[in-house]
């Protein structure tokens, strides 16, 4: 009889592994994937979306404003949620998240699979090791590039520099960091989902015996109400270590969920009489705890400066939301918002390491003080970073080139391709391809110009677009036969709206649609040798904002005619770029 006495092991090669596949290793893996490398993404989780995905519920927050939504392969996400999701059911909103990655060619996904080893080679990661649960097997990744965008930062193992904690005020002159630096951060929280019941449907809630007592007496300001919010202030760890303590931090988090949705629910003033626990998370959403060292520590001065950056690859907005480390256990107010620009820039300097030659990072994990990080830690913020990362590790490989090296030798291409791909960089204009700008553009309603104007977005009183009804047209002449490609184009999904997964769920319901402006058909329409329009392309069922239509043409001329909208009168068109 033979023995086995090890498990499997699978070795993989790629250009870069992502680790860690929350909202921001998701747009990281297909960021790079669709740039050109192969890619590994490991995630520890059976799902993907970290913070945002079913097991936490945590909503995905952004730049405040609005014009200054988060466009990219995050806008490309909730368009996929709000087509095949209208009830924004959770566990639908998982499969969404898992069909990007899983159907993405040139990215290799491992669910429930842990990184636990790094081996090096010099000042480079030369591969991780880690264990996949449900498989029983041991997968070795070897990479040119490594993204830890695993929010804990596991792989700062390789010896990648680090911070944790607070830094004093004097340190980089943050007027509302504290006096001394500590080792305190903000916690981790379980939220709470309610489900709205119909009149005379309420029954006493009966909570376990373990569950703490509450009232407004030990429980002082904090919404001990149910509507309208996601119960993110369930706080504890902040005071210890939020990695080491995770378990104990569920375990009185659960007691004190329980606790306060039994105080809520059977309050005599009848407050949670029309709510009934949908669900209560078991797994503690973070915050904080390690932020890598880059070339550039992003601070509080940074971030109200604008963020003025040669670099920039991505854009907050949100406050500096600092949580008090003391969490539920803190009298006073739980978080602080300290006022912060919309949109300020983020430095690609701020997404690699500078000890570490090939390991970049995205998410609350970059290189920033825990000022900075107050506000670039939400999740509409990481799904840039991520997108920059990947992006960049993309460019490092067809180069050959460091991190550090695309800084130096790279960047511009580097802030063209996320531009492409509907990332808006502030302060910048995307590149207008050569053809468009020596053809000639009209339309047979309004002024087409500001589709090549290189902003892809309302802003203010800029409208930056084409509005026109269906059956009207917009015609590039290029005034000789081109060959043609593929045709770029950015249609309206409303910005303005958050498209947010919800935090309750009302009685009624509610389902969302796509935004009526945008173009759901539409034809694309060259110039044949004889002088006649003839279809090149045509969309029935568009639901997306970034479109990149394939074409193998050559022609003296590109007309666009969206045929339906979504609902509205108009459609609305911001880009529109011949390749």
């Amino acid at each position: 009889m033979t023995t086995k006495t090890h498990f499997d092991i699978i070795e993989h090669n790629a250009d870069l592994c992502v680790v860690g596949g929350g909202i921001a290793g998701l747009c990281a893996a297909v960021a790079a994937a669709r740039n050109g490398s192969q890619v590994i993404l490991i995630q520890d989780r059976a799902v993907l979306g970290g913070n945002a995905s079913s097991e936490v519920r945590m909503w995905i927050c952004g730049a405040r404003g609005p014009d200054n939504k988060e466009a990219g392969i995050l806008e490309e996400i909730m368009l996929d949620n709000y087509y095949r999701n209208p009830t924004l059911n959770y566990l639908i909103w998982d499969t969404v998240l898992y069909e990007k990655a899983r159907f993405q060619p040139g990215l290799t996904m491992l669910l429930s699979c842990t990184c636990n080893d790094v081996r090096m080679d010099g000042d480079r990661i030369a591969s991780i090791r880690a264990w996949q649960l449900n498989t029983q097997t041991w997968h070795i990744v070897k990479a040119r590039y490594f993204a830890d965008c695993s929010g804990d930062s596991v792989l700062r193992i390789s010896g990648a520099e680090y911070r944790w904690g607070r830094e004093s005020r004097h340190e980089f002159d943050e007027s509302h960091a504290p006096a001394v630096a500590d080792r305190k951060t903000m916690g981790n929280s379980i939220l709470i989902q309610l489900r709205e019941i119909a009149e005379g449907e309420h029954r006493p809630f009966t909570p376990p015996a373990w569950a703490i007592r509450y009232d407004e007496s030990n429980l002082p300001n904090r919404p001990l109400k149910p509507e309208g919010h996601n119960f993110w202030w369930l706080e504890v760890g902040g005071t210890g270590d939020t990695i080491a303590d995770t378990e104990a931090n569920r375990d009185e988090l659960l007691k004190i969920a329980y606790g306060i949705w039994a105080y809520i629910k059977n309050h005599p003033d009848g407050r949670g009489q029309r709510w009934e626990l949908e669900w209560i998370g078991a797994l503690p959403g973070k915050r904080e705890n390690v932020r890598y060292v880059g070339d550039h520590i992003l601070t509080q001065n940074d971030v109200l400066a604008g963020g003025k950056f040669d670099d920039i690859v991505a854009y907050g907005g949100w406050p500096m939301d600092d949580h008090h480390p003391d969490a539920i256990h803190y009298p006073g107010e739980p978080t602080i918002f300290h006022k912060a620009p919309s949109p300020y820039g983020i430095p690609y300097r701020s997404l690699y390491s500078r000890n570490i030659g090939n390991l970049f990072f995205a998410g609350r994990n970059i290189s920033a003080t825990h000022m900075a990080l107050s506000s670039t830690r939400v999740m509409g913020t990481t799904a840039l970073l991520g997108q920059a990362a990947g992006t960049a590790a993309a460019v490092a490989a067809r180069h050959d080139a460091s991190p550090h090296g695309v800084y130096e030798r790279h960047l511009a291409e580097l802030q063209a391709r996320l531009m492409d791909d509907d990332s808006w960089l502030p302060g910048l204009r995307r590149p207008i391809p050569e053809i468009c700008q020596e053809a000639q553009l009209f339309a047979s309603v309004g002024d087409p110009e500001p589709l090549r104007n290189g902003i892809d977005r309302t802003l203010g009183k800029e409208d930056n677009g084409w509005w026109a009804p269906p059956g009207e047209s917009v015609t590039y002449y290029f005034g000789s036969p081109m060959k043609l490609s593929s045709v770029r184009l950015v249609f309206d999904s409303d910005l303005h709206n958050l498209k947010r997964m919800p935090c309750s769920y009302p009685l009624a319901g509610h389902d969302v649609k796509i935004p009526k402006m945008m173009t759901r058909a539409f034809d694309l329409e060259i110039l044949d040798s004889a002088g006649q329009w003839q279809i090149a392309f045509r969309e029935e069922n568009n639901y997306q904002r970034l479109v990149k239509a394939p074409l193998a043409v050559e022609t003296a001329g590109l007309r666009l005619i969206p045929r339906a909208s979504w609902g509205a009168e108009r459609v609305h068109l911001f880009g529109f770029d011949a390749r």
